[in-house]
């Protein structure tokens, strides 16, 4: 394995995001969700950069990247990311994206197609977050999102209180230390809550409905799924996306807390693509 380099891309006038690489071999390509950054993904950093080129992104406004008032949508997000692929001249990536994450990978079907793509990962979120309709996976009743913003995401007090609730009552199934749970409070906050809520209000309104058929119609695409909505979230996928594969285990953050099966899960998906 060779060691990690971090380096920027400058993806539009004085706007930089930041990515590492790690390791040698086929391209295997990380994006983080909502706020969170590069750390999140350190279990599969370090199980994948044995093997392949490991790269991971901090997205616009999160982690080490610019943090700019334009451009904190999801396609937008999605163009950075076409940029990337570009600059670091990606050929059959496979692609992986947690949670919001997931939004900046379809955003980026959206911008630069399936072409250098093998297949993609979508960890724990539904191309389309909101939704009339009681059959559909969303993130939740839209007075409850509305609610959950109004509260929490107009002041740091508020953004910290809501990634510990989250972190504690979504994300993992088993207790957070201390330190584990600063630890991922501390991500979040590299987002001033500003911009979180921008980014947050642009998920929730997003709908990547054509873009997630598209790419599920050009390359094998694989959602791993939180275990507290599955049976909703596999139904939705199989009745609207029926070529998308699903797998169910955890919390939203499996991959962090179960992170050999997810490894596991990952690698053989890798391996059945040839």
């Amino acid at each position: 394995m060779t060691a990690s380099v971090g380096s920027y891309l400058e993806v539009a006038p004085g706007v930089e995001i930041y990515y590492e690489e790690h390791g040698t071999g086929s391209p295997l390509v990380f994006v983080p969700g909502w706020t969170f950054t590069t750390e999140v993904f350190e279990h599969q950093v370090a199980h994948f950069a044995r093997s392949h080129r490991v790269i991971v992104v901090d997205p616009r406004s999160q982690g080490r990247s610019s943090k700019t008032l334009q451009g904190n949508d999801y396609s937008t997000h999605g163009a950075d990311l076409a940029k990337l692929f570009a600059s670091l001249e990606l050929r059959d990536a496979v692609l992986v994206g947690w949670s919001t994450g997931t939004l900046d990978v379809l955003g980026y079907v959206q911008h630069a197609g399936t072409s250098a793509l093998k297949g993609v990962v979508g960890i724990d979120m539904s191309p389309k977050p909101l939704s009339v309709s009681s059959d559909d996976w969303v993130e939740g009743p839209l007075d409850e999102l509305a609610g959950a913003w109004r509260a929490f995401l107009r002041s740091p007090q508020g953004q910290r209180d809501f990634i510990i609730y989250y972190a504690n009552e979504v994300m993992v199934q088993r207790a957070l230390s201390p330190a584990e749970q600063d630890w991922i409070v501390r991500q979040s906050l590299t987002t001033p809550h500003y911009l979180a809520s921008a980014i947050f209000a642009d998920a929730m309104f997003c709908d990547f409905s054509a873009e997630l058929q598209t790419l599920a119609q050009a390359v094998p695409t694989l959602y791993v799924l939180a275990e507290h909505w599955a049976e909703t979230a596999t139904a939705f996928l199989t009745r609207n996306f029926p070529l998308v594969k699903t797998e169910s285990f955890g919390g939203h953050m499996m991959f962090w807390e179960h992170a050999e099966r997810f490894n596991a899960t990952l690698t053989n998906f890798i391996e059945e693509l040839g």
